[in-house]
Order: C-alpha cells, then structure tokens, then sequence
C-alpha cells in the first residue's frame, strides 16, 4: 500500500457507481483539517461540544497510524483515520462523510481501508468510540461486524459513548493465536 498524497493508496467503487480514490495525507494537512473540522462540527450540533479526545497529529502517521481522505471527482468527501493504542490495538478516529457525499458508501470504503492498513501494520484488533447520537455511525459498524467493547479513554464512563470493536482478519500466511478457539 503505498502513501504518497499524489496518488491513491486505494480506490472504491461507490454504490452509484462512482470511484472514490483514498489519499494518506498528515493529520495536520489544511485538507485533512477541513474535514477534520467538519467533523468537530458535527459532534457541536449533536453533543454540544467538540470531541475532548487529544489527538497528536503524529499519531496517525504511518507505521502508527493513518489519516485517510476519500475524494470523489477530485473533491474531498470523508475522511477516517486509525492509531495505535499502548494496548496494541488500533483505533479508528474521525470517520466523516459530507452531507453531499452521504449514503454513497464512502463511510464502508474508508473502514476497509483502514481495517486492511492496521492489519498489515500487525494489529489484530480495531476499537473506536462513538455516542448514542450517531444512529447512522452505530448502524454502519453493526454491519461492518463491530461489537461492543470495554471503555477506554476520556469517555470510558460517559453514558452517551458507546465503544465496539472487532478482530481484523490474519494476513495469508498468518496463524491464529493459540489461545483463539
């Protein structure tokens, strides 16, 4: 998988038919920021505050880390991301897909490329955190196979988190641990 910001590091086909191309960009890039903000956005409109969560942006760079941005016609559309934890699972961070661009299937491109770069980065879960008042998010990790998991982080015991998470799949050529049944 390659990480150069001038050409894919992966492509989807949309439900309408139309490609969305995935660049890794730095968490700090101006693009990666306007999503980002839109992002917060969000989460000011549906919990009255801005995400409380610290973010290095050096966190998301790789081996440890990506931020992807998914353009559509050369617009960007969505974003995701994924770091490392010190538990040595991989957190996705920041899935956002703008209001123009929803129900395409962007949000489902953007996972699987994520799922796929932390598992070749040798991780073989993926946790994220999301709240209560993200129906369309909780809908999308349900069909993705996300279940729930223990809380972590600044809002382990907030009422509105919900946490899930689920095992990546083993690279061929890769045995499952000995304790799995």
């Amino acid at each position: 998988m390659s990480t150069s910001a001038d050409r894919p590091v992966a492509r989807g086909v949309l439900r309408d038919g139309t490609v969305a191309d995935l660049r890794a960009l730095p968490y700090d890039d101006p693009v990666a920021q306007h999503l980002v903000e839109q992002v917060q956005q969000e989460y000011l409109r549906r919990y009255g505050g801005r995400d409380a969560a610290e973010v290095d942006p050096r966190e998301f760079l790789p081996p440890r880390g990506l931020f992807l941005v998914a353009e559509v016609d050369g617009v960007p559309a969505g974003c995701g991301a994924w770091r490392a934890l010190p538990s040595g699972q991989a957190e996705v961070k920041r899935v956002y897909v703008a209001p123009g661009f929803r129900r395409r299937g962007i949000a489902q491109v953007v996972v699987a490329a994520l799922e796929e770069s932390a598992a070749a980065a040798g991780h073989t879960e993926i946790v994220l955190n999301s709240g209560r008042r993200q129906p369309e998010a909780l809908a999308l990790y349900a069909e993705l196979g996300y279940r729930p998991v223990p809380g972590y982080g600044v809002y382990a015991c907030s009422p509105q988190a919900v946490f899930l998470g689920k095992p990546l799949a083993l690279r061929d050529g890769e045995e499952e641990p000995s304790w799995a049944s």
